[in-house]
């Protein structure tokens, strides 16, 4: 039998590592060819770790820079896969930015800074998509689900995110003659370097009893939701706000 994804050619943003890292290599083991993005050069040298993961899986595996904050750099990007495969199926908006502060603190450069990829990067991520993608195709936001939570010093991140709820339901409805899916997953604390670098003893310890089985998320909690909503299986599934926590909260 063929891999469910057979030939398919996923986008990732944010996959050199953590999260986006773990979703490539999932996606490549069900047969997809997978275009890898990074931003910062210091995560050069785990993008092309994560390639060569790919290509040992027997897939092929395309690294690209890009800063998404600029929407020259995001056209680019997908100017490039469209170069290397010919076609995008799946693209995982899964690149974000997070600053932990009281909300005095923070200041206008953290503003830009946030929304510009959490924002304004995700919302012409799936622009591109809308217009490249392969019809019956998938778009994934990954977002948070502080969007859900009643809490304090993560209100650029949680409101930096927020748009993204919006611009899933509304390109969901755009795209959704075409067969596309538009879908966000919201993950509780994930056991990742983006979420201890904001965290002390404490704020983790208390972080981990939130969940009903008293521990943080793994990124094996996270990746088979997105899964499922790669796969066929899931053309029903649209304009949704998945929050995938273990019941840390709910909305």
């Amino acid at each position: 039998m063929n891999p469910p994804l057979q030939d398919k050619v996923a986008l990732i943003t944010g996959s050199a590592k953590n999260m986006g890292q773990a979703f490539a290599l999932s996606l490549a083991q069900q047969g997809c060819d997978i275009v890898i993005h990074y931003h910062s050069e210091s995560a050069r040298t785990n993008a092309q770790d994560t390639a060569e993961k790919i290509i040992a899986l027997g897939r092929r595996a395309s690294v690209v820079q890009a800063d998404l904050s600029c929407t020259a750099q995001v056209k680019n990007l997908f100017a490039q896969a469209l170069e290397a495969f010919g076609k995008i199926d799946i693209v995982i908006n899964n690149a974000g930015q997070v600053c932990k502060k009281a909300f005095i603190d923070y200041s206008e450069s953290d503003f830009d800074a946030l929304f510009n990829v959490n924002a304004k990067g995700a919302f012409f991520v799936m622009q591109e998509a809308a217009k490249t993608l392969q019809d019956n195709g998938r778009v994934i936001n990954i977002g948070t689900s502080l969007l859900g939570a009643f809490t304090g010093n993560y209100a650029l991140y949680a409101g930096s995110k927020a748009p993204v709820e919006h611009f899933t339901k509304a390109l969901a409805k755009e795209v959704g003659a075409r067969g596309i899916t538009v879908n966000m997953i919201c993950p509780g604390p994930v056991d990742t370097d983006f979420f201890h670098g904001q965290e002390d003893t404490d704020s983790v310890a208390y972080l981990s009893t939130a969940s009903v089985a008293g521990r943080l998320g793994t990124i094996k909690d996270i990746v088979p939701m997105v899964d499922f909503l790669c796969s066929s299986q899931s053309q029903w599934t649209t304009g949704q706000i998945l929050f995938v926590n273990g019941g840390f909260v709910s909305r």
